[in-house]
């Protein structure tokens, strides 16, 4: 099992969890996908995203709204130009308007005003000069005046429309720019694309597969992604996943939880806290269970034959040595390999480990409150004066529930427990915790009260209704008198 995987590669194992084929088709075609993408992905699938910070958090808090601000004022400002540039054509346009009407009036104002002057001219000059002054001349002088005033006006009406003309183009050419910016824009954004999403095409969509039913889940190993208790309870409405389901069918999913949430002990809800830990420990225990099974059963059959195999005594040896077995006792062997009661596995780890949320589960995936001397430990706050135990921790859950069977089945303390278990099953008798707990007082310093406690766990949460459970995926052959 791998360990500190990275954000990227948590979402990797997620999508293999989860078998989101178009992440895995990706990946098998040996192309690139980023973070972010693998998130939108996961996501669009309904898978739950641990809640961690991730390689996204930038984007989303500061990339994310400065672009949208900056293109905010970025379209702020081109609208505003626009205005500006069709406010100015437009006053333009108006004053020229005003212009020419003013020049159409301009000559027949100027043929009255040009007779006045031309009279007043002849008037005057001949009061003075005694001499009549002619009028045709007089006129002609005042229209060689009118000419070049009009000349004047002609020109400065052309350098009107000649400017409205230029800034006419002005504003289109600006527009035509800024089209073609935005165009260079949604060109970049769409360049910055994998060739994967730009042309989805390319890319063949895999073949829809028929709907699985929830319960007929495979084998499902979680690993080390620190999962907090949101993104656990989603995962087991999921897959469906409910302890009332169990207790009526007498099956459970192998989900295989390899450690527990950081924040299970943040559940109010304390029925809610209980049921998340059962769920976890529930297939842990099962497994182990029908793995011994298996053996008991393979056990039995080597023993009913006259001769063995070297394959067969190479085994044999094997749990020999795993049960601790002197003088190769084969009775012996039997009577160790047998399954420890549910009901007795659930209620010794709620016990000594507080459902889930003691320091030695959070820290060393210790359920059982196992002691060590020797081994890799977890040293304890509060210990007696002779005392120089550790508490013995585990890579994963499935290790301490392993060497807790170990335990039961080997230790001398609990020979009490193997010979009334061995009784039972003589007797054809089912194997139930509630007839096994008084054998266990030497489990703890505490003795009687510590097994009228694990007899109190058992009877306030129905225990005893997980005792014959199996795996949903499980192939244990039924065979009578195990």
């Amino acid at each position: 099992m791998k360990k500190n995987l990275s954000y990227r590669e948590k979402l990797l194992e997620l999508s293999k969890i989860y078998k989101i084929s178009e992440v895995n088709s990706y990946i098998r075609n040996k192309k690139y996908l980023t973070t972010p993408q693998i998130e939108h992905i996961l996501k669009k699938n309904k898978v739950p995203i641990p809640t961690e910070i991730n390689v996204s958090f930038f984007d989303k808090t500061i990339s994310k709204p400065v672009s949208k601000a900056s293109k905010g004022v970025s379209n702020f400002y081109g609208d505003t130009t626009d205005n500006i540039a069709k406010f100015s054509l437009g006053t333009w346009k108006f004053f020229g308007n005003a212009g020419l009407a003013f020049l159409n009036v301009i000559p027949k104002l100027f043929k009255v005003s040009a007779n006045f002057i031309g009279n007043t001219f002849v008037d005057a000059f001949s009061s003075i000069y005694d001499p009549k002054i002619s009028t045709k001349r007089a006129n002609t002088l005042v229209s060689t005046i009118g000419v070049f005033i009009i000349t004047i006006a002609i020109g400065i009406i052309a350098y009107t429309l000649y400017s409205n003309y230029k800034d006419d183009n002005f504003v289109k050419n600006k527009k035509q720019e800024i089209k073609i910016e935005k165009k260079d824009l949604k060109e970049k954004k769409k360049s910055d694309i994998p060739k994967q999403e730009k042309k989805p095409n390319i890319v063949q969509k895999p073949k829809a597969e028929p709907k699985k039913d929830p319960s007929k889940v495979k084998e499902l190993v979680l690993p080390n992604l620190n999962l907090k208790t949101e993104t656990v309870l989603s995962l087991f409405e999921d897959v469906e996943y409910d302890l009332r389901t169990v207790r009526y069918q007498k099956k459970v999913k192998p989900i295989y939880f390899t450690q527990f949430p950081k924040d299970l002990d943040e559940i109010k809800d304390v029925k809610l806290k209980k049921d998340t830990f059962i769920k976890i420990v529930l297939p842990l225990v099962v497994a182990e269970n029908e793995k011994i099974l298996n053996d008991r059963l393979k056990l039995k059959k080597i023993l009913s034959k006259k001769m063995t195999s070297d394959k067969e005594k190479l085994w044999l040896r094997q749990k020999f040595r795993e049960y601790k077995v002197k003088k190769l006792n084969s009775e012996e062997l039997l009577s160790r390999m047998d399954v420890i009661p549910v009901s007795i596995a659930l209620a010794q780890a709620a016990k000594e480990s507080g459902w889930g949320t003691s320091r030695f589960a959070l820290e060393g995936n210790a359920i059982f409150g196992q002691w060590t001397w020797t081994g890799q430990g977890i040293e304890p706050l509060e210990k007696g004066k002779n005392q120089d135990h550790k508490i013995l921790k585990f890579p994963i859950l499935r290790a301490s529930v392993k060497a807790y069977k170990n335990n039961l089945n080997t230790h001398k303390g609990y020979i009490d427990f193997r010979e009334k278990r061995e009784k039972l099953r003589k007797r054809n008798k089912s194997i139930k915790g509630l007839e096994l707990t008084d054998t266990l007082h030497r489990y703890a310093q505490t003795g009687k009260e510590y097994t009228e406690k694990l007899e109190q766990i058992i009877k306030q949460n129905d225990l005893s209704d997980f005792e014959s459970v199996q795996l949903t995926n499980s192939v244990i052959k039924k065979e009578f008198n195990l």
